[in-house]
């Protein structure tokens, strides 16, 4: 089985060959703007045009669920719906691991037909408030088993 290649850098500039989905969690709110949005935001607007477009119609924008955007010839944005809201002050937490493992899995299908490797950053583990040891096995069940090369980039 593959394992996650963990890398400094900027993951809305991945360095690598071939097709590139570039994988990132979304609130089931509608609202983008905090976070590694606004780092996808400042490379290309249609992300976060195609994500507000699918809130507005409603049509399956629910947690679990996935919408990949076509950026450059090579280049697409996976938006996640998994995280609840945004930061409450409440115990529960945005994040939601059965969405992300829901979306991670429509994910690695996708990448395994266009044979892309999928790169992000730490996903879930900003603003929605989870722990990287949840998230990580996730990935290895979801992507690595269906040998995909994955790409984890820790921001400098």
């Amino acid at each position: 089985m593959k394992t996650i290649q963990y890398i400094k850098g900027d993951a809305t500039r991945p360095n690598a060959e071939g097709n590139i989905i570039i994988a990132h969690i979304c609130n089931d709110i509608g609202g983008w703007g905090k976070g590694f949005v606004t780092a996808i935001s400042k490379r290309w607007k249609q992300p976060e045009k195609e994500y507000r477009e699918w809130f507005k119609i409603n049509k399956n924008f629910n947690l679990g669920e996935i919408q990949i955007v076509q950026t450059e010839d090579d280049i697409w944005v996976c938006n996640m719906i998994a995280q609840h809201k945004i930061i409450t002050h409440s115990e529960v937490l945005p994040i939601r691991y059965d969405a992300v493992e829901e979306c991670l899995l429509k994910l690695a299908h996708e990448a395994v037909q266009q044979k892309a490797s999928v790169h992000m950053p730490r996903i879930g583990c900003g603003l929605a408030g989870g722990k990287w040891e949840e998230i990580e096995p996730i990935i290895e069940r979801t992507l690595l088993v269906r040998d995909v090369d994955v790409y984890v980039y820790d921001f400098e």
